[in-house]
């Protein structure tokens, strides 16, 4: 690739924490004259291709006059910014470090020029716009509009961090409270999305705002630390820079104003200037917001050469660091320096033999930014100056050329961030209960999922669980009712009205699996829904004996076995036996007991509320010992089945143990595989079908002879030799 003739492009980094308001398009009129020349203080870099960038080098400025006028002005700095400074070196060794790699921009060289803005509104412009001017006015029109700002935190970052803030505001219950802003876009945006946030329907609301003055104006400073002192609002909100803050805690220590409990933007939260003892008992326990911290590797070697250019003095801030770090100052030092006891700087400091903040690179937070931002762009104009005509990403497969370049094509396009990320300078992951809105631009609740008694499923569910409930009590009603008749006397009607109360307690327990799972409804669910059915399942074992022994006390010699299933012995067995899951639900619910848990492994941007069993072991011994009660009342009655024809009771225990027992094999795989809430709706529906499998099969054909075929409801019609015992 060619080299290429330096083009009249300025790229402009805006690279602190700051932003430019519009600028009406009447500041450029179709023709302009440049009357006078502007001195910025900077250092440069030649190359082919001018990067620029403005850092916060000095926290405050004296600039007399920003109009254009025919004599050259000089900006003014004091109070030298180290780490401001350091953020400027980073953009310098990000680019050093690009021209040296081979893959990326191959044969064009990078330069700089970086400007010293302190924090002064208007100097980016005459930075950009100035330094170009000298080619000549021809391309004044083009820059205005080639102008693109990559910031260390960007506008589209503020909503997270004002989030951030109300929800630290929300978790601690603070409702009242002050705002101070910068008088920037930084701070404006801020106070937008923190009113329209705090919403007094939250708890919140908002006891005044104020604008911070640029400058250091005692008065106004004084007016807003009075509004603070009278307020009764002790917890304070600051979207400002750290230079606003230096002139705000003057006033803030004059008047002795402690007691406030500040809440830092990131843009001062972890200023060094105001984490001094004296600042300690206005400012401690201040909660802030962090840009995010990286590393670069190879940045501190790149620092510890900053002395290189002492001797020339070329570099603008070299000589000012070393005064700064090393105390002293450079020949001509100011009057009077040498008879107070000042030192003159010799420029031989040994820069490693100092503890200094500057050659700390484990805190790398705004210089993180600079270098990716650096190479954002060293990227995108990469990808410029590969592209082949004829297969452009423009119309007709077009590219773009760096002399033709038009503002919609040196911007890229974002790579959205997977989802549950934040598309931010870097993708960064969602709390673990939120999830990225669609538009990647915030956090989410994520909508939460369980057997809700409002969806349809879960209405159908429960209809059927009070219609099982509302026969079971119309069956009841009806054997009581007609419990002289021998149809009910013969059917023991004792152990008939004890199974169709437990009947009634199985559909009522499926109601516990429907609704937010809750901890007593996770410990309540499985408890009440084992007992009843071993109480259920109790009830027609001891039936099924009791009409065996029945059966063989007909014969002759048989008799005898009746003494062993007399009302006592038959109450006996079924309290031992429900006693028996009653003491395997307690020592379950107390080793290791069912409880409400998050999941959200079955969707990413859902949480399914749902009912951990707690001991696996524990679930199956419950489900276990029901099957073993099951199959044993099945194989009794099975053996029962040649019974005389009229007296079919063992027939129908048989038959409502094989729908019992079909429905819970069938129900093991079905639950497995089953995630979330159908889990819950699979054992409601197995709960639901096998108690209505067995008040169908066991009392349905009783209740058609009751109500339809009162003719057969005899003790000839029944068995006549089985009729007089009460079975």
């Amino acid at each position: 690739m060619p080299k290429l003739k330096r083009p009249s492009l300025f790229v402009v980094l805006l690279l602190h924490s700051g932003a430019f308001s519009s600028v009406p398009s009447s500041l450029f009129p179709s023709s302009c004259l440049l009357q006078g020349q502007f001195h910025l203080n900077g250092m440069h870099k030649a190359g082919d291709l001018i990067l620029g960038g403005l850092f916060q080098v000095h926290f405050f400025s004296v600039f007399p006059d920003q109009s254009f006028t025919a004599e050259p002005q000089q900006l003014t700095c004091h109070s030298f910014d180290l780490l401001g400074f350091r953020q400027a070196q980073t953009m310098a060794f990000a680019i050093d470090e690009i021209n040296g790699n081979s893959q990326l921009l191959p044969n064009v060289t990078l330069g700089y020029s970086l400007y010293d803005n302190c924090l002064t509104l208007g100097v980016g412009f005459r930075a950009a716009y100035f330094t170009d001017f000298q080619q000549g006015y021809r391309h004044i029109k083009r820059l205005f509009v080639l102008k693109y700002f990559l910031q260390n935190v960007p506008f589209h970052s503020m909503p997270p961090q004002v989030n951030a803030m109300i929800q630290i505001i929300k978790h601690f219950g603070w409702t009242w409270v002050g705002l101070l802003i910068s008088a920037d876009d930084y701070g404006l945006h801020a106070a937008k999305s923190f009113q329209s946030d705090l919403s007094p329907s939250d708890g919140g609301c908002l006891a005044y705002m104020e604008v911070l003055p640029w400058d250091n104006e005692p008065l106004e400073l004084k007016r807003i630390v009075d509004v603070m002192k009278a307020s009764t609002a002790r917890v304070i909100v600051v979207f400002a820079h750290e230079s606003h803050m230096i002139n705000l805690m003057e006033e803030v220590v004059r008047q002795n104003l402690t007691g406030l409990q500040w809440l830092a933007s990131e843009a001062w939260s972890t200023a060094a200037v105001l984490q001094t003892p004296d600042l300690m008992p206005y400012l401690g326990g201040t909660l802030g917001i962090a840009i995010r911290r990286g590393a670069i590797p190879g940045l501190r070697d790149f620092l510890l050469q900053t002395r290189s250019d002492l001797q020339h003095n070329t570099t603008y801030g070299n000589s000012m660091f070393w005064e700064f770090t090393f105390q002293c100052k450079f020949a001509p030092a100011p009057s009077g320096w040498v008879e107070n006891g000042g030192r003159i700087c010799s420029g031989d400091e040994d820069l490693k033999a100092v503890e200094t903040e500057f050659l700390d690179v484990s805190d790398l937070r705004p210089e993180y930014n600079v270098y990716k931002a650096v190479y954002a762009l060293a990227y995108a104009l990469d990808e410029l100056l590969r592209c082949e005509p004829g297969k452009g990403p423009f119309s007709e497969e077009s590219c773009a050329t760096l002399q033709t370049l038009q503002p919609w094509q040196c911007c890229f396009d974002c790579i959205p961030c997977s989802e549950g990320m934040i598309n931010s300078l870097e993708c960064f992951s969602c709390p673990e209960d939120f999830w990225s809105s669609p538009q990647r631009d915030l956090c989410v609740l994520k909508q939460t999922e369980f057997l809700s008694y409002q969806e349809p499923l879960g209405i159908c569910l429960t209809a059927a669980s009070l219609l099982g409930t509302f026969i079971c009590a119309v069956v009841l009603g009806i054997f009581i009712y007609h419990r002289s008749t021998p149809i009910v006397r013969a059917n023991n009607s004792e152990l008939s009205f004890n199974l169709l109360l437990s009947l009634k307690l199985c559909f009522l327990c499926s109601l516990l699996f429907i609704g937010r799972p809750r901890l007593w409804t996770c410990q309540l669910r499985h408890a009440a829904f084992g007992i009843s059915f071993v109480l259920c399942v109790s009830c027609i074992l001891v039936k099924t004996m009791v009409v065996l022994a029945v059966f063989k006390a007909s014969k002759p010699g048989g008799g005898a076995s009746l003494k062993w299933f007399g009302v006592s012995q038959q109450r006996g067995t079924v309290l031992v036996l429900t006693s028996v899951q009653a003491a395997i639900c307690t020592a379950w619910l107390v080793s290791s007991s069912p409880s409400p848990h998050k999941n959200t492994k079955y969707h990413n941007d859902k949480i399914v509320y749902e009912c951990i069993v707690g001991s696996t072991i524990g679930f199956a011994v419950l489900l276990g010992y029901i099957g073993i009660l099951a199959i044993l009342s099945f194989v009794l009655a099975f053996m029962a089945r040649n019974l005389p024809d009229n007296f079919n009771e063992a027939k129908l225990i048989t038959f409502s143990m094989l729908i019992f027992c079909a429905v819970w094999v069938a129900f093991v795989p079905a639950y497995v595989s089953s995630p979330g809430k159908y889990a819950d709706a699979v054992e409601v529906f197995a709960i639901l079908a096998s108690s209505f499998g067995l008040l169908v099969a066991l009392f349905g054909p009783k209740c058609y002879i009751i109500l339809l075929r009162p003719e057969r409801n005899t003790k000839k019609a029944l068995m006549g030799c089985l009729s007089k015992f009460d079975i």
